[in-house]
Parts: C-alpha cells; structure tokens; sequence
C-alpha cells in the first residue's frame, strides 16, 4: 500500500505529463494490471478504456510477452547498438518490413515516438542535403500532433495544439487546412485544393509532407476520408516532395487496418511506428523508410545518418515488440477490432442527442466524443472512476481507445459510463 507520506511526495515532486505543479490534476496510485482492469491501492478495479495511451493492445501482464522478456533478460538486456548487433532487432526489422506497406525496408530503431518524428524528419532534411539542395520546411496539416519534442513540436498544430506557447521559438513550417471530408463521406476536390496551392507555391522549399494517416489523434482525435491522403500520396510524387506517415497512434490495427495507409492503399517515403510496437510493454520505436531514400543519404556527406540514440535496439524492448507483433498477427485481431467498432457506434451514437455533444466519431477501435464545451478532467475523471472505469478525457474529447482482448460487457460498462456521465452534465 502507498503510504500517504509517499503520495504526498508524489504531489510535491513529481512532475506528472500535462498538469501543474502546484496544482496537479488528481493521480490515483494503481497496485497492479490484469488484462483490461486497473487495480488500484484501495482494492478498486478499473476497466481500463485508454490502453494506457493506446499502446497496450493486448491488454496487461501478457504471459507471451513476460515469457519474452524474462528469456532475453537471461541473455543480455541492453547493449550498445553502434558496432553491435543481437538477433532481437534482426528479428524485429524482418517482422516489420514484411507488415509494412511496400517499399518500407530499410529501419532505423529509436526509442519513443517523437523520436521516430525526430528521425524522420531528419532524415528528410539530409536526403535533400545528400541530392545538394537545400529543402528546409515540412509541410503538414492543422489539427496534427506528433510528438513533445522540438522538431516534432514544430509540425504540430501551431494554434490550436498544445505547443503554442513555443511557436515563437520553433522553426516556422507550412500549415494547411486539415481535411474536412470525413471517413465514410462523399469527396470533394477542393478539400485538398490547400494543400495543393502551398506544395506548388513551395515545392522547391518543401522537404516532406508529414501527416497522420486517416486519423489525427492528440490534437483533435478527427477522422478523415483515405481519398485525401491518396491524393496527398500523388501529389508528393507529382512534386517529387517525400511523404512522412506517422503511424505512432494508428498502427497495428487500431483503426481496422494493420496500418492506416492501407485504408487508402498508399506507401509512403517514411514511416513513424511507435506505442503499440512493445504492446506498451517497454518504450521503443521505429523510422522506416525506402531504399531510394536511405541510399540518397549516405551518398552525400559524411557518408552517414547522423542519429543514434543510446537505447536505439534494445535487446529487451525488440523482444517484448516480437512477441507482441507474433502475438497480433496469429489472432484474429480484425475481427475483434471489427466488434468494437460495431459496439462503440451503437452504443456510443445516443451521445449525438445530448445537448452538451458536438459530435460523435468511430473507426476501429477508437471512440470519440467531442463536447461543445472543454470538460472539466479532474471532475469528470473522478466520476468515471467511481463507476470502475478509467478514462482520460482532455479539452473538449471524451474519447476511449480499449485494449483489443475487451469483452462486450466490459466495453458496453465503459460507453454506458460516458453517456451517463455526459447526460447528468458532468
């Protein structure tokens, strides 16, 4: 049991992600994971709806992968990968070039998704370097997060995201409107006519377009239609500007594709992976990209890609990534994702009815309700907590992003908890 001394000193001193120091946001201390539940030190168990930020797909204390883990700890758990290689990372730089869309097969392991935006986006900047000319800017669009880091933070939302407080610090990029065509809607040209006008306006300038395929996770939880991003995909070729899909949120199936360029059946120059890579077992990641690209780089000066992380490979990260990828691809994940799908649009589509809801969003295992107000976390939280279910909300997104391994009953208490809550205008 945590003392409530050490909750004290966790309050005062610990600086825990998105909340204030001085006034923090409330932490409940968890005890232990099992599957989908969350124990927490006062013996309440927690359906847990947020996959701790989307990562653990399999749910929690996986016997595939703590075997994983406990075989490699026998052997080695870390060691340098300049100079050095395990089989691990061969293992797993195999399994992701095969899953991978075509192209992708040259891997660069890093250790946490904005890294992997990090990487990439160096690795666009060198690549234009190495072909002597000098393409400095990214292009993207709004309503786009990518990670807490400065180059990530750079081709974020720059107004509307959560890094506005740095946009006089971080380097200026190229912001088009986001998509407005959702997933299953009619397409209209002119959404992409934005995009178009500033990569014919900047095509000598622009390094990359980066983007979240399909759908935008933190900085707007918004889904769009696939024919945007097959048009982005031909408009890159058309200009010869490289593409960067950042697949940290949405791939291995989170959206009913394995990842989510498949929906619109496109390949890019670039991929970020990230989160559910280890299952949410360990922070690893990865940058992949093609073999034009990365023999592009190392044929200009110095010969090399300028990145390597101290964990870069880990051999314990890469083992808990294999088991959870074996572990994936041998269920039958699209259907399981599939029902939720099917479950989280029904049960979840009365929300639209409430006065407090603007609208109400699903694609594979995401659910997203956006409220016309920003709720109130800490309030709201804790009532989803006194109904034994745990789900993050922030600004105005009350949104669940379940373990796959979810029972209907379990998923059925999570959306019933949120139309509950909402309606009593929580």
């Amino acid at each position: 049991m945590i003392s409530a001394d050490h909750l004290a000193f966790d309050k005062n001193h610990i600086w825990h992600p998105y909340t204030s120091l001085t006034t923090p946001l409330p932490c409940y201390p968890v005890k232990s994971a099992e599957g989908v539940f969350l124990e927490l030190e006062d013996g309440r168990k927690l359906v847990d709806g947020m996959s701790s930020w989307w990562a653990c797909i399999h749910g929690y204390n996986v016997p595939q992968i703590n075997d994983a883990l406990r075989d490699q700890l026998t052997r080695t758990a870390h060691v340098m990968f300049g100079g050095i290689t395990h089989q691990p990372a061969i293992d797993l730089c195999r399994r992701l070039t095969n899953i991978t869309p075509q192209g992708l097969d040259r891997v660069f392991l890093c250790d946490s998704g904005s890294v992997s935006v990090e990487v990439a986006l160096k690795m666009a900047l060198q690549y234009w370097q190495s072909r002597q000319e000098r393409r400095s800017r990214f292009l993207t669009i709004r309503h786009g997060y990518h990670g807490d880091t400065f180059g990530a933070m750079s081709v974020c939302d720059p107004e509307g995201g959560m890094h506005s407080l740095y946009s006089g610090f971080l380097s200026e990029q190229l912001f088009a409107p986001a998509p407005a065509n959702g997933f299953d809607r009619q397409w209209h040209e002119d959404d992409i006519t934005p995009l178009h006008n500033l990569l014919e306006e900047n095509r000598q300038d622009v390094a990359a377009v980066i983007l979240e395929p399909i759908v935008q996770g933190a900085g707007g939880m918004r889904i769009y239609s696939p024919r945007y991003l097959q048009r982005v995909r031909e408009l890159c070729s058309h200009y010869t500007v490289l593409l960067i899909a950042d697949e940290i949120a949405t791939g291995f199936g989170r959206t009913g594709k394995l990842f989510a360029c498949e929906h619109a059946d496109i390949s890019p120059d670039i991929m970020c992976l990230g989160k559910a890579l280890t299952g949410g077992y360990m922070t690893l990641a990865a940058t992949l990209t093609t073999k034009h690209v990365a023999e592009t780089i190392c044929s200009g000066r110095p010969g090399v890609f300028m990145h390597g992380p101290t964990f870069m490979g880990n051999p314990l990260a890469c083992s808990a990534a294999n088991a959870s990828i074996e572990m994936l691809l041998s269920s039958d994940w699209q259907k399981k994702v599939l029902d939720i799908e099917e479950q989280l649009r029904s049960e979840l589509e009365p929300c639209r009815d409430l006065t407090s809801v603007a609208d109400v969003r699903v694609l594979g295992a995401i659910g997203v309700i956006e409220c016309v107000e920003p709720v109130n976390v800490a309030r709201m939280q804790r009532k989803f907590v006194d109904r034994g279910v745990w789900i993050r909300p922030f600004g105005k997104l009350v949104y669940i992003m379940p373990p796959y391994i979810i029972k209907a009953d379990q998923l059925g208490l999570l959306t019933h908890t949120i139309h509950s809550v909402l309606q009593k205008g929580i």
